[in-house]
């Protein structure tokens, strides 16, 4: 039969008369799940076949005139077990009478004490009685053997069964041979007193129909007729309530699995119809009714299991192709077809022409179905549906299943490749998608813009079909059937494009308008995201039809940078217009013009990184079109915002003001140096270098890119450095002013009190720059005041030298300016702070404050390291020991030789002694120099003298106390002639740290002294004490120094 056929009314009402005999003619006890009120069952059926209540009480009518079938039940008996052992050997040669008895008489009841003694023999006639063979010596026979037997009541018949044990007459002889135990002896003893060849009762098995369901399969006791032997052993039964000679017009013309398969297709269309959440989501669960006619009918027509699942099978697969439901319902037809072909229990030559016709039939179609399903599985199982998924699984799952039964490679041959087909079908139905979506974005308005922004569009419709073959779609189709979708959609959707693309550009000439340029650069972003998908395909050969996609674009790229600079310059433009020139937040020194800047040079890189040029030389050009536009924006973003400065600063005419804008100018200038630092590394030059290594000289590169970025990156140091150095102009004079009201003011008055406003003035105004300029633009704003006020400093303190007051004065403030400036490391750094003319000023000012003793001890200092580092004995060396006695608080000194000493007399010789003094004197006012004798004529004397100093520990350990060793040529006639003179630290003097005295002087070394002669170009200390004409202590000590100076041999 034709699946694809729909009933007429007549068919339909002859299958409705099918169905309502059914229910008119229901045998048995309604299983538990059925529904058993048949007013109710026909009410579902009438509303399941869409008759009216004129409709139905015509055919109801006929039903009830027709013939009632012939009643009956179809018994298998299966098996027994533990049943008696009646023969001499234990066991028994048991056999099966039954039959229907028709009485009406009640059966026993099992747990009634009164058993009924009556046999099948003797209740039911021989021709009604049917009986089982012999199953010799067993005490668990198996027959499974069936009976077909008639019935006219249900509420009167009676299902009776006797088992025997059969008996063959045989002597006793031949019993003896057999007999095992004293058990076998009591049989035969017992078989002597029966009728010769009288077979044993074993047990019955009494049922009244009424009780019994349509089907029925279990274990029933054996019943005994006496209390003896109550245990019986069981009896395996199993029931089938069938109609025979059906009066119906469908039972009387059509095969019984034909109805049946028609019944199935009317109901299942309505229970699918019917259900709330839609077909697709309709799992094949029947509703009760449904359920229980379909058993009925089932039974009634004693369909087997085969015709009820090929019946199903065939009604649900062509149900599926007009009322799509989930495709899951099918797979348990097809195990149950598979199972039973498998199994052998049914042998395809078993299976009528007709029905394996019908059976390949309905493969074909579904397989023929399912595949143009696949085909268009964008449109019939979209995404935005719920379970989309799910269902496009499960039919895929369903085919293959299919093709792989037995029954359908044997039906259906040759056997249809399915991967074959089903790939096929897939590059179909994807070129039909990708045709349809061509035409539904077809412009309204045939221009070449509107032209790129559909093409722009249908990319992305590609794109998305592909990312949802990718991701969810692939897996299923790999799972089942070891093909990958997203490969052939890729393959057959990029062809397309491409040749899609190509035809629509060659309408585009090369003077392309700005908007058709705009558009067609999102059209070249989807083409490129589309070739990157590429990656996900598994290994081919040759290329794809993209593979030179940019080449299509050379013509737009130049309107395309071109449009990226234009837009940027007018953003750039616009927040400068629109910036104040105040910080825009709380922890920001810098305006909102440089957050557009910011985003400005984001969209030129974005457009950088969109482009991702394949061709390396030409995307070397772009870069340095890109660099170029973006270092052009640079400075002309430096010019305007310091133009917005001026402007502001006219209309308010507010000197604070203007200077707190001349701070945002310098802070914003500097973060678009940072971000055009940051350049190389947002463009990916490395990455650029090594693509174009084989094709441009790293030369090149460094000349063009490096060059132009090093160029504007000077350009802007210089544009802070201009706005750095008229922040300093503002408060360079400032601090002038203050300086020079410091060294005008009056000298009686303490250092710390005259520099207190110009420390106040500073600290007011380099707290405000710090707070509104970055960090690294104020230590650049302190480097310009620092050189500027050591500068102020200096002529401060003039050529001439002056007072000591006035000079501490200028050292105080030196002092605190360094402390201001570097601001306890937060400032500038002490490497810096400390430049030479600091250190040449810092150390002139301190000895100009400094008071005639300090200085005197300041030039015994310098003496004395003078003395450590000389090493040339040129006027010879005196060698002394010198010990310090803590107890007696005694200097002991020995002066034990000269040597080398220079001939001073006219006879080449000298007549050297030594002079011993403490220094400088104001520490030892109390302490005598001491001389040696004079040695006449020697130059290399030796002395072997000792002298004792009574002085304090405290006193040797001063700043520049020193033994004063001066050699002396003595003189008859005039002044005695200087030899040299040497200058021991006492601070160094072995013992003077010692807690007590050591016996011996044998451990305290000897010291060689060089000799040294003043300089005769004078001594800076010396100047400045010569300088003090009011203090007598400092012209004596001039003049001795003087003094010793004339002496000198020095040259000068």
């Amino acid at each position: 039969m034709d699946l694809s056929h729909r009933f007429s009314k007549q068919e339909l009402a002859l299958l409705y008369q099918e169905v309502l005999y059914t229910i008119q003619h229901r045998l048995g006890k309604p299983q538990p799940q059925h529904v058993a009120d048949a007013q109710e069952l026909c009410a579902y059926v009438q509303k399941a076949f869409g008759m009216d209540a004129e409709e139905h009480r015509a055919i109801m009518q006929q039903v009830q005139e027709l013939e009632s079938p012939i009643f009956c039940l179809k018994a298998t008996v299966k098996e027994a077990k533990g049943i008696l052992g009646k023969d001499v050997s234990g066991f028994s040669d048991p056999y099966c009478l039954l039959g229907i008895e028709s009485k009406n008489q009640e059966p026993a009841h099992p747990d009634s004490k009164r058993r009924l003694k009556a046999v099948v023999k003797d209740l039911i006639p021989e021709d009604q009685i049917h009986r089982t063979q012999i199953i010799s010596q067993t005490l668990n026979p198996v027959w499974d053997e069936t009976f077909i037997l008639e019935f006219e009541d249900m509420e009167t018949a009676s299902f009776h069964l006797d088992m025997w044990d059969s008996d063959t007459v045989e002597s006793v002889r031949h019993k003896l041979g057999e007999l095992t135990d004293l058990h076998g002896l009591k049989r035969i003893f017992k078989d002597a007193r029966k009728d010769k060849g009288q077979d044993d009762f074993l047990g019955n098995v009494v049922l009244r129909l009424k009780d019994l369901h349509c089907w029925d399969d279990q274990w029933y006791q054996l019943e005994p007729r006496t209390e003896t032997y109550p245990n019986r052993g069981q009896c395996h039964l199993q029931f089938l309530l069938t109609h025979k000679k059906r009066a119906t017009t469908c039972s009387r013309t059509q095969p019984s699995y034909t109805v049946h398969r028609h019944l199935l297709q009317q109901l299942v269309s309505h229970e699918i119809l019917q259900h709330q959440a839609g077909s697709t989501a309709w799992d094949g669960e029947l509703s009760p009714h449904a359920s229980t006619v379909l058993y009925l009918h089932a039974t009634q027509k004693d369909l087997s299991d085969f015709h009820q699942v090929m019946a199903q099978w065939l009604a649900y697969s062509k149900l599926y192709q007009s009322l799509e439901f989930n495709s899951s319902c099918l797979l348990h037809q097809i195990t149950s077809i598979e199972y039973q072909w498998v199994q052998e229990r049914l042998r395809p030559e078993q299976v009528g022409h007709g029905e394996k016709a019908e059976l390949a039939e309905s493969f074909q179609s579904l397989l023929t179905y399912g595949v143009s399903l696949i085909r268009r599985y964008r449109i019939i199982f979209p995404l935005s549906v719920a379970r989309s998924t799910e269902r496009l699984q499960s039919l895929l799952r369903v085919l293959v299943q299919m093709c792989k039964m037995k029954a359908f490679r044997e039906l259906c041959t040759p056997s249809p490749d399915l991967p074959r087909m089903v790939s096929e079908a897939l590059k179909s139905g994807t070129a039909e998608w990708f045709h349809m979506k061509k035409q539904h974005l077809q412009p309204m308005v045939k221009s070449m813009e509107e032209n790129g922004k559909a093409l722009a569009k249908l990319l992305l419709e590609v794109i998305g079909d592909l990312q949802q073959c990718q991701k969810i779609w692939n897996k299923f189709f790999i799972s089942t059937l070891k093909l990958n979708l997203f490969s052939i959609a890729y393959l057959e959707l990029e062809s397309l494009v491409a040749e899609h693309v190509q035809e629509q550009l060659r309408e585009i000439d090369t003077g392309m308008s700005k908007p058709t340029a705009e558009s067609l650069f999102q059209l070249y972003l989807n083409l490129q995201e589309l070739y990157r998908m590429k990656d996900f395909l598994p290994k081919r050969d040759g290329p794809l039809a993209l593979s030179d996609f940019h080449q299509w674009f050379k013509e737009a790229v130049p309107q395309w940078l071109q449009k990226a600079y234009s837009i940027a310059l007018e953003r750039a433009q616009r927040a400068v217009q629109m910036d104040q020139l105040t910080p825009f937040g709380e922890h920001n020194k810098h305006s909102t013009s440089t957050v557009d800047l910011s985003t400005c040079y984001a969209q030129i890189v974005k457009t950088w990184q969109q482009l991702n040029w394949p061709d390396p030389e030409e995307a070397f050009m772009i870069m340095v079109k890109l660099v170029e536009d973006m270092c052009k924006i640079a400075l002309m973003y430096c010019r305007l915002v310091k133009e917005r400065a001026e402007a502001l600063s006219l209309c308010e005419q507010n000197e604070g003001e203007a200077a707190n804008r001349l701070c945002i100018v310098v802070n914003n200038i500097k973060q678009l140096r940072l971000l055009v630092l940051k350049l190389p590394w947002q463009l990916d030059w490395a990455q650029l270098e090594q693509r174009t290594g084989a094709v441009i000289d790293q030369q090149q590169i460094q000349h063009t890119l490096h060059h132009q970025l090093d160029s504007t990156v000077s350009c802007l140091d210089r544009e802070v450095q201009d706005v750095v150095q008229a922040l300093a102009t503002k408060l360079e004079a400032g601090i002038a002013r203050h300086i020079q009201e410091l060294s005008a003011s009056n000298n009686a008055q303490e250092p710390e009190d005259s520099i207190l406003p110009l420390m106040k003035f500073l600290e007011s105004e380099l707290q405000y720059l710090n707070e509104h300029l970055v960090q690294e633009n104020f230590k650049s704003l302190l480097a310009l005041l620092w050189h500027h006020t050591l500068a102020v400093l200096t002529a401060a303190a003039g050529p001439q030298v002056p007072s000591v007051q006035h000079c501490r004065k200028l050292h105080c403030a030196l002092k605190s300016l360094e402390l201001c400036f570097h601001a306890e490391g937060c400032g500038l750094p002490l490497e810096t702070l400390h430049s030479t003319a600091f250190l040449s000023l810092e150390s002139r000012l301190a000895l100009c404050s400094s008071t005639s003793r300090k200085l005197i001890q300041k030039y015994f200092s310098n003496r004395i390291q003078e003395q450590l580092d000389i090493s040339s004995e040129k006027y010879g060396a005196v060698t002394i020991k010198a010990l310090y006695r803590p107890s007696e608080q005694k200097l002991r000194v020995e002066v034990l030789n000269a040597a080398n000493l220079i001939p001073l007399d006219s006879n080449g010789s000298s007549d050297p002694f030594v002079q011993l003094t403490l220094e400088p004197r104001h520490e030892f006012p109390e302490v005598v120099a001491r001389s040696t004798q004079c040695k006449r004529n020697e130059l290399h004397p030796l002395f072997d003298e000792a002298f004792e100093f009574l002085i304090p520990p405290e006193k040797c350990r001063q700043d520049g106390a020193c033994l004063l060793l001066t050699v002396f040529d003595y003189d008859t006639l005039g002044a005695n002639d200087l030899e040299g003179e040497a200058f021991f630290p006492l601070r160094h003097l072995p013992g003077l740290d010692a807690d007590e005295d050591r016996p011996d002087t044998g451990w305290v070394p000897q010291t060689r002294l060089p000799l040294t002669h003043p300089k005769p170009g004078g001594d800076e200390i010396l100047r400045l004490l010569e300088c003090r004409k009011g203090d007598k202590e400092a012209q004596a000590f001039v003049k001795l120094r003087k003094q010793r100076a004339k002496q000198s041999k020095e040259t000068a």
